[in-house]
């Protein structure tokens, strides 16, 4: 009679076993799993690890495509020339083992990243209830990176697709679901939407390392960066922070009067570091996993951790940085649109030059924004109407990725001034349906004079101008709209689209 190996003796094996036993089985990453959409009309890749030598063949629509795992047990082929269709189809990868993927549609996919406004989900957004009871869209799938920070580029990520219905919606990002919905009725197509985002983060974290270091006017910053990562991690920082926690549970088990001066559980450093990553620890973590991924394009929507004075005027140059650095590492100049900070009071904060150096950004190409000025809400930075954001972020990308006829693409922007005696005259593109002053006269315009002293000035809408004048302003040289943290939007077009804060000085504050 054969005896059973001792316990420790069996882990013992596996473990031994287990690396090569892993080596040997085709794997694929997490973005390839059941319920997932393919990008139609594209170079598709589809990749993943064998052992060294092993032939893979994948097969999916009719195709089959084949490759050999190198040395470093990594491969990768490509799927060409689907068409959309919302009839399941299956994927498989088959190599030693065999994978199926089921339930695969082919359509549009969208890549969504940014802090916590991406992150926010439908559950959080107004009028949920009725969007639940509405979301019976079986061919809009999310997918969530929930890879965490990391200090070098990860491979495999972590996450599923999950189908929309009413019971799951409301883990969807709420941004890219109702953008992904608008886009659905519109072309008739499955759409993919991914969302690898992560609340209260910088844009540092999201953009490759050596990228920013390459880059001699962000250098000071990353290293400031990175000193200020390494101190919110160090032994004198944990210390303070085990301190700061006794006291507070002393305080908390006391009740009383004792109790009620608790305030907030202070907060982990070390788990709060973790959280955003080191300089590009989120690029590493979570947008790593997905390259080469075959989408269509991407939007972003974050900016609020870069409002701090010193640091949002960098902003623009990280934001182009983040986009020229994306492209390069998929390969190609997909579009790339991002929602421009709403309107929201922002104590101590400088959202106004934030939301400049996004509009400045504009100049790469095959770039878009979202105006959102007149959504937000004074008191939360959070604002729940999603809705707006994502039908706007649709009117860009039905009008110019897919050329589609839209009402516009855009709110009015800034298109130059000219100075006629006391007044200023504003031009302005994207004035599709004419210039609109809502919610009564035209507000929010202020003019300065040589002295640079900002006086309130009235303004009215000439054709697809501005003029804009001050009985406190004999000369007036410079124009400001919409610039404070909190403005009210004044200025439309006729498609119900708002303009853009903006000024046509570049003075220092």
């Amino acid at each position: 009679m054969k005896l059973p190996l001792p316990a420790c003796l069996v882990f013992s094996l596996l473990l031994l076993a287990g690396p090569l036993a892993v080596r040997a089985e085709v794997a694929l990453p997490a973005i390839f799993s059941d319920h997932l959409v393919l990008q139609r009309e594209a170079r598709v890749p589809v990749w993943g690890t064998a052992a060294p030598g092993e032939k893979v063949a994948v097969m999916f629509a009719g195709q089959t495509q084949s490759a050999v795992a190198g040395a470093d047990g990594k491969w990768q082929v490509a799927l060409t020339g689907l068409k959309a269709g919302a009839e399941p189809q299956t994927l498989t990868v088959k190599g030693s083992n065999t994978i199926e993927i089921r339930d695969v549609l082919v359509g549009e996919v969208w890549l969504g990243s940014g802090q916590s406004n991406m992150a926010m989900t439908v559950a959080r957004s107004k009028d949920y209830e009725t969007e639940q009871r509405a979301a019976v869209y079986p061919q809009i799938r999310h997918f969530r990176e929930d890879s965490p920070a990391a200090t070098s580029p990860q491979h495999l990520g972590k996450g599923r697709w999950v189908v929309c219905a009413p019971e799951t919606v409301g883990g969807f990002s709420a941004a890219l679901y109702f953008f992904g919905r608008e886009l659905h009725r519109a072309l008739g197509t499955p759409v993919g939407l991914i969302n690898s985002s992560v609340g209260g983060t910088p844009i540092e974290s999201w953009i490759e390392p050596g990228a920013q270091k390459a880059d001699p006017v962000l250098r000071p910053a990353v290293a400031a960066a990175e000193k200020a990562h390494a101190a919110a991690v160090s032994a004198e920082a944990m210390q303070k922070y085990e301190r700061a926690l006794a006291t507070w549970e002393k305080a908390a088990q006391a009740g009383g009067a004792a109790k009620k001066k608790t305030g907030k559980k202070p907060q982990n450093p070390a788990d709060a570091a973790a959280r955003k990553g080191d300089v590009g620890g989120l690029y590493l973590g979570k947008i790593s996993p997905l390259i080469p991924y075959a989408f269509r394009g991407a939007l972003w929507y974050q900016g609020e951790a870069n409002s701090v004075p010193g640091k949002a005027e960098l902003y623009g140059r990280q934001l182009e940085l983040l986009v020229r650095d994306w492209r390069a590492r998929w390969g190609h100049e997909f579009p790339f649109a991002w929602v421009q900070l709403p309107n929201f009071t922002g104590t101590g904060r400088d959202w106004p030059t934030v939301r400049e150096q996004m509009l400045q950004t504009l100049k790469v190409p095959r770039t878009g924004m979202a105006i959102a000025i007149d959504v937000g809400e004074a008191g939360d930075i959070h604002p729940k109407d999603k809705q707006s954001v994502g039908y706007r972020l649709a009117l860009w990308a039905l009008g110019t990725v897919y050329g589609q006829k839209v009402p516009a693409t855009s709110g009015p922007l800034p298109a130059g001034h000219t100075v006629r005696g006391g007044e200023i005259v504003l031009n302005f593109k994207h004035t599709d349906g004419g210039l609109v002053a809502r919610g009564g006269p035209l507000a929010g315009f202020t003019v300065a004079g040589v002295d640079r002293v900002w006086k309130p000035a009235q303004a009215r809408i000439a054709g697809a101008t501005v003029v804009v004048a001050s009985p406190e302003v004999a000369a007036p040289v410079a124009v400001r709209y919409a610039w404070e943290n909190l403005p009210t939007a004044t200025l439309f077009n006729g498609a119900g689209l708002p303009a853009s804060p903006f000024r046509t000085d570049d003075w220092a504050p």
